[in-house]
């Protein structure tokens, strides 16, 4: 079942709500990589953390929608303004009241992350490719790369990956053929029109065009993840000699 929901005058005029199981929801903003829809999961995200819904485990964002998990003895317990109902229908009916206070992000609140990168070479094994597949110069690549603005959507695949939007399609390149069994972390790719950093050493099949000295993934920190959704990001090109030097500060 599906809910179909029109709050005329709200902010969140529109949304779909899903049951993925009997102990959680969706609640869907839109379709595609939009920054109006990540403003409405972020906002939504935000009023969970601070007012969490009674009987909600956690919650898991996405680039257009956010699922719920709950716990439904205690939602049922708890009702909904006296009435008998289901847990969907009770947890369906709470978030749409939720979403009637809510208003979209303050934009002059986000965190705003510089993040070196040395470019090419061992550390950059597919910037070559990147530059033949758009016809460009190895600094034409660099240049625009390294002076886009990115938006964090999302944090996931592992933990501290940043899914970024923002990047130019001018240095947008298909993924390999053939992924590789373990990329280094740190390392900075590009698959398709979208970049990203990898958190922890993986398998992927993301052209690698650099490496950043920074830890994205900090297990011993709280939180975990250096970058968090709605962070813009910019990347700073450095040399192999900086990094070096970034390294070794870091140890």
């Amino acid at each position: 079942m599906k809910l179909d929901n029109n709050l005329a005058g709200s902010t969140f005029e529109h949304f779909d709500i899903y049951p993925l199981s009997e102990t959680a929801i969706i609640i869907s903003f839109g379709t595609g990589i939009d920054v109006t829809i990540h403003n409405k999961v972020k906002a939504f995200t935000n009023h969970l953390d601070s007012k969490p819904i009674i009987g909600m485990v956690e919650y898991i964002p996405s680039f257009t929608s956010v699922t719920v998990f709950y716990d439904p003895i205690r939602v049922v317990q708890e009702g909904y303004k006296g009435r008998k109902l289901s847990a969907f229908e009770t947890v369906s009916l709470k978030i749409k009241d939720l979403l009637k206070q809510l208003k979209e992000i303050d934009h002059t609140k986000q965190r705003e992350v510089e993040i070196p990168v040395c470019y090419g070479g061992e550390l950059g094994p597919d910037l070559e490719y990147v530059t033949q597949y758009n016809n460009l110069t190895t600094d034409e690549v660099i240049h625009i790369h390294s002076g886009g603005e990115y938006l964090v959507y999302m944090i996931g695949f592992a933990p501290g990956f940043p899914y970024l939007g923002g990047m130019s399609e001018k240095i947008a390149t298909p993924r390999k053929a053939k992924p590789r069994m373990a990329i280094p972390k740190g390392s900075v790719g590009i698959a398709g029109k979208q970049t990203g950093v990898y958190s922890i050493e993986t398998p992927g099949g993301w052209q690698l065009i650099g490496q950043t000295p920074f830890d994205l993934f900090l297990p011993s920190k709280t939180p975990p993840s250096l970058l968090q959704s709605g962070d813009i990001i910019r990347f700073k090109s450095i040399s192999l000699k900086e990094y070096r030097d970034y390294k070794g500060d870091l140890r």
